[in-house]
């Protein structure tokens, strides 16, 4: 979210240490990681070969903590301690939760704390730590894939993401050990990764449609510079609920109530899903259910139907195309690319209506669950200066409106939503009062013109204002928006230089104190960190012993070796290859050293080899 510069070409072409940076897309329903490598952007996969992370996050009495698919599995059995869909809670009050309460179905509480606390097993929990837990595996196996520490990353965020969220998600970062380059709008980072930000110029719209989500970005490139336009959507519109009207409408033809118990639901809600998947490449499929009293259900569903279900939602998206066109006053064919991202852009129904609309095929040669990560790599790949020598400049834009307080609870707008950030506006006030000493500056985000009806940011005093005649002072309030959208507000009174500033941090955001005490708890877990650490190091050294031993056994082995000494290097490959898969780091350790001892001998006969074939032909005394 900012105006970037990463090296001015002609700088330094001194030799550069490549440095370790990825690019992580933290997503409602599933996240992932990518990084760069040999000049290719990737998403990286876990011991198990698989990319797409569920956001799960499962607490358990014995104080394990799980992620991913196998807290996924326990979404039913134990629903109250496994935790999914926060990223709709992230930067966000308690008062704000009423209309989420469908889609979460935990345990809030509410001891006078103003961030939503979850009670599980092992005590409340925020939903930025339980982010955070999620930011921890995929650290995890970045380092792991990599080989090394990382030197940065880049976060991906909604566009509509407001300054307590995107506030929520550095926190969440900073818990998982991470260091943040920049946050990046999801669909900046998607443009990315379609080269789109090397063109000219053009406009291109990013639709993203996920499983919670529905996101529409315009953004035009004009001589290397990326702008985001204007941005627009619905924080409760995606795939599930396509899947939930599936369920309706097999509920409805088996001629269930929809009272039954919660895993009887969660059956119905799984075999909406796998038809919503098979539609995607068939035209009909067989839905079958087995019902609580153990006889069977069995229904054809067609393509035909399903779209007919889901057009609704369809047609929701596309007003909202069209009204997102006219904020950023562009007409529809000077759209150039249309981006699709987001899982439930496979459905072929959401591609054929979002051509129809602009008039030309949707961008899908790139996996929409990962176009978003891929595009994050790029990003941090060139701003951890593995690029010096290119340039790279991206603006997007303030998804809310700054303001303060003013008179008869209005506010005053100093900076209007859809600004290219960074940006820094100042706007003058004045007293009220005759003697006025002090002013009490209320900080706002929203379109609406009442205090009431905007989310309220930070508060804070200017005083030892010299006493005048009311509307004698002149008071300089400047916001200030950084790269990553986060808010700094400063007011001055110009005569006798008095000056107080604020750096927002949302009411209902973590405190010092509250990150400070998390800090402290990761201290205490500072052993087990240590633990991980060492184990992926260990896991990493296993790997290229292990390379490099196939490699010359596979060139050497049977002319150097018996088959009794071979047989002997076999299995102590095979205690090493067990022992990299579990997370014992010691044991992998000593493993290496005993496929090391047993392979000694070969490996000296090889180099015995290679010094009789470099000096066949030759006298000793050439080589001295």
């Amino acid at each position: 979210m900012a105006l970037l510069q990463i090296s001015e070409p002609g700088q330094s072409t001194a030799p550069h240490e490549h440095r370790l940076a990825v690019g992580i897309d933290l997503g409602t329903t599933n996240s992932l990681v990518a990084s760069v490598r040999s000049g290719v952007a990737e998403t990286l996969a876990d011991e198990k070969g698989v990319h797409i992370l569920p956001s799960v996050v499962r607490y358990m009495q014995d104080g394990k903590i799980v992620v991913g698919v196998s807290a996924l599995a326990h979404a039913t059995t134990d629903p109250l301690n496994t935790l999914a869909s926060v990223k709709r809670i992230m930067g966000r009050s308690i008062d704000d939760l009423s209309s989420l309460q469908g889609y979460l179905p935990y345990q809030f509480m509410d001891q006078g704390h103003s961030v939503p606390r979850i009670q599980t097993v092992v005590g409340p929990v925020t939903p930025i730590e339980v982010s955070a837990e999620i930011l921890k595996v995929l650290r995890y196996r970045a380092e792991a894939s990599l080989g090394g520490e990382l030197a940065g990353v880049v976060i991906t965020v909604p566009a509509y993401f407001d300054d307590a969220q995107r506030q929520a998600t550095k926190d969440a970062a900073r818990l998982a050990g991470l260091n943040v380059y920049r946050l990046l709008n999801e669909p900046t980072a998607a443009a990315v990764a379609y080269g789109l930000d090397q063109q000219a110029e053009g406009v291109t719209a990013i639709y993203d449609l996920g499983g919670g989500t529905f996101d529409i970005s315009i953004l035009k490139l004009k001589k290397g510079v990326f702008e985001v336009l204007s941005t627009g959507g619905d924080t409760a519109l995606g795939g599930d609920d396509f899947d939930r009207e599936i369920a309706a409408w097999i509920m409805q033809q088996a001629q269930l109530s929809g009272q039954g118990d919660h895993k009887f639901m969660r059956r119905v809600m799984t075999e909406a899903r796998r038809a919503k998947e098979a539609l995607t490449n068939a035209e009909k499929v067989l839905i079958t259910l087995q019902l609580e009293d153990r006889s069977s259900f069995e229904i054809e569903f067609t393509r035909q139907q399903f779209e007919k279900l889901i057009d609704p939602y369809v047609k929701k998206t596309i007003a909202w195309c069209r009204k997102t066109l006219r904020e950023a006053e562009i007409e529809v064919a000077k759209v150039e690319h249309i981006v699709m991202v987001g899982g439930s852009t496979r459905i072929p129904y959401v591609c054929n209506r979002i051509h129809e609309f602009f008039g030309k095929r949707p961008l899908v040669e790139i996996d929409p669950d990962m176009v978003v990560a891929v595009g994050a790599a790029q990003q941090a790949d060139a701003l951890a200066g593995n690029k010096p020598n290119e340039e790279m400049l991206l603006l997007d834009v303030l998804p809310l409106s700054l303001g303060l307080e003013t008179m008869g609870e209005l506010v005053e707008k100093v900076i209007q939503r859809n600004t290219v950030i960074p940006v820094a506006r100042a706007q003058e006030f004045t007293t009220f009062k005759d003697g006025q000493t002090a002013m009490h500056i209320h900080v706002l985000q929203g379109e609406r013109e009442k205090v009431g009806d905007c989310r309220s940011l930070a508060t804070f005093d200017l005083t030892n204002i010299p006493p005048m005649v009311a509307g004698a002072a002149h008071i300089k309030v400047t916001f200030q928006v950084d790269a990553d959208g986060l808010l700094s507000v400063s007011a001055e009174e110009k005569s006798s230089g008095v000056s107080a500033s604020v750096e927002v941090k949302p009411s209902y955001g973590l405190t010092d104190t509250e990150i400070e005490t998390m800090l402290k708890d990761s201290f205490h877990h500072a052993a087990d960190d240590m633990h991980v650490r060492q184990l992926v190091e260990q896991q990493v050294d296993a790997d290229r012993v292990l390379e490099a031993l196939r490699s010359a056994l596979a060139k050497d082995g049977d002319e150097l070796l018996s088959a009794e000494e071979q047989e002997k290097i076999e299995q102590a490959k095979i205690k090493l290859v067990l022992a990299r898969q579990g997370n014992d780091g010691e044991l992998i350790e000593q493993a290496i050293k005993v496929l090391e001892q047993e392979s000694e001998e070969f490996i000296a006969r090889r180099m015995n080899r290679s010094v009789q074939q470099v000096m066949q032909g030759h006298r000793i005394e050439e080589f001295e």
